[in-house]
This record gives structure tokens, C-alpha cells and sequence, in this order.
């Protein structure tokens, strides 16, 4: 009996420790099995901050880092909330870019869900599967928009979105009207139903920026997903789109055009 018992005691130990092995695996904490998803995705965001705040040039932190030792500051600063793209955060160049020019930039990441396939596939560069991610996308927005008036050194008044392909479909696509301006980047604003259009406020300011040539969008990859969001642009004065020429392809975030376009854009908007 007392060998039973002791085997059902190791039994249960090993059991613990592949389940805290798993945790760790996905780069989350104990702490993590008392957040539902869509808080997963906002302590897991990615966090960049300008030089000289937290010592040194850009700081990349997450979001729960950044809650547990805040960052300093004189007074809040120019933020931009970034949504990426279909296969995840990734490269985090446009980050420390925007955090170099002096704004504060926060990155929910949705791929913190614990639940969450892919809407694309990146080997194909075909889209349009697991459709309720795109919904997925609009409620990590909205509990972004709802957290960042907690947040001592984010000012929520002078606070901009930028959305990439998947991202910038939810960006286009958001109804709210907490930002100073949007920018959607590597997606055109056409499609289905449940992707076409522009919700922006009339008088919100709008950049948009696609490749004349995304291979995500062209005909044959998908089905009337050509073009770009200025079809949409019409009574909205403060809105612009920039088409792109042959051979950027769709990582237009990589652009130094659209790089300059963007800083571009933030500084004639921003409060600051």
C-alpha cells in the first residue's frame, strides 16, 4: 500500500511538471491560467519606448514588465497602438522606429490567445481562412483603446493606430473614434464583406499604404481584393492613400518611403 501511495504521489508530481513545462513553453507564467485570452494579449503586448526614458536608446518590454516597474516620465507621451499582421508580431523594426522618433508604441499581441489559428497561410500568401479571427482582432482593439487610459505615461488624447495586412484590416475597419488618426498599411480596403471598407470617423485623419503589385491581393491569390483604400476616401478630407510602385511587394512597413510617410503623418496630427 505504501508503494501505491507513493507512485500516485509521483505520478501527480510529473504531471505538474509538464504541465508547468507547457506554460513555459509558451513563454507564459502560472500567472497567466488566471487571464482569459484577450487579457493575454494585452500583458503580453509589446511595449517600445523612446532613447533616454528607461536608460540608453529604445526599450522593448512587455506589457506586464512595463505594468509591474513603469517607466518615468514628465509628461505623457505620443502613442501609437500597432496591430500586427497574420502570422504574428515578428520583425519589431517599425517599433523601435516609431520609438525613436519619440513616440510611445504598444503591440497587443494576439497570438497570446490560447486558442488562435491562423487566418492566413504565409507559405501560400493566400488568406481568408478562420474568418472569426478578424473579430478577434476588433475586440483586442477595443480592450487596447479601453487599457491605455490607465497607463501614467501613454497619453490617450494624443493616441494614433497603425494596422499591417491582417492588423490593418482591423484598423480600417474600427469604429471608434479615440484616435487622432489611422494608418493602414499592406491592405487595400476591398474584398468580402467582412473586410471591405473604411469605419473611420469622416473627419479622422487617414493614410493608407499599399504596394501597386502585393501578391497577397492580386487576381488569382484573391478574389477582388485589387486597388486600395482611396475608393473609400471620398468626404473624408483629411484622408490620403499612397500607392506604392512595383517591387515593394507587401511588406510596405519595410519601405523607407512608407516609413517617412508615416512619421510624416504622425507629426502633422500629433497634439504634441
Amino acid at each position: 500500500m505504501r508503494n501505491q501511495h507513493l507512485s500516485r504521489i509521483l505520478l501527480v508530481a510529473v504531471a505538474l511538471m509538464l504541465t508547468l513545462g507547457a506554460c513555459a513553453g509558451r513563454g507564459g507564467t502560472l500567472a497567466d491560467s488566471n487571464l482569459s485570452d484577450i487579457e493575454l494579449t494585452w500583458m503580453r503586448a509589446m511595449v517600445a519606448l523612446p532613447p533616454g526614458i528607461e536608460g540608453g536608446d529604445v526599450s522593448l518590454r512587455r506589457m506586464a514588465d512595463v505594468l509591474a516597474k513603469p517607466p518615468q516620465v514628465s509628461r505623457p507621451l505620443a502613442t501609437v497602438l500597432y496591430l500586427h499582421g497574420c502570422t504574428g508580431l515578428g520583425d519589431l523594426t517599425i517599433l523601435k522606429t516609431l520609438a525613436q522618433a519619440g513616440y510611445a508604441v504598444i503591440a497587443p499581441d494576439s497570438m497570446a490567445r490560447r486558442y488562435r489559428p491562423l487566418q492566413c497561410d504565409p507559405a501560400t500568401g493566400r488568406g481568408g481562412f478562420n474568418l472569426f479571427v478578424y473579430d478577434f482582432r476588433q475586440t483586442e482593439l477595443a480592450f487596447a483603446v479601453h487599457n491605455i487610459p490607465r497607463l501614467p505615461w501613454a497619453d490617450g488624447s494624443n493616441l494614433f493606430l497603425l494596422g499591417g495586412s491582417e492588423g490593418g484590416v482591423a484598423a480600417a475597419l474600427y469604429r471608434g473614434d479615440a484616435f487622432r488618426g489611422r494608418i493602414i498599411t499592406a491592405w487595400t480596403c476591398h474584398g468580402a464583406p467582412i473586410v471591405a471598407g473604411l469605419a473611420s470617423p469622416p473627419m479622422e485623419p487617414v493614410l493608407s499604404i499599399v504596394s501597386v503589385d502585393d501578391p497577397w491581393y492580386a487576381e488569382g491569390a484573391a478574389v477582388g481584393q485589387t486597388g486600395d483604400c482611396g475608393a473609400y476616401m471620398t468626404g473624408r478630407p483629411n484622408a490620403r492613400s499612397i500607392v506604392l510602385p512595383a517591387g515593394e511587394g507587401h511588406a510596405v512597413l519595410s519601405s523607407q518611403m512608407s516609413r517617412q510617410a508615416i512619421l510624416e503623418f504622425l507629426a502633422s496630427w500629433s497634439a504634441r
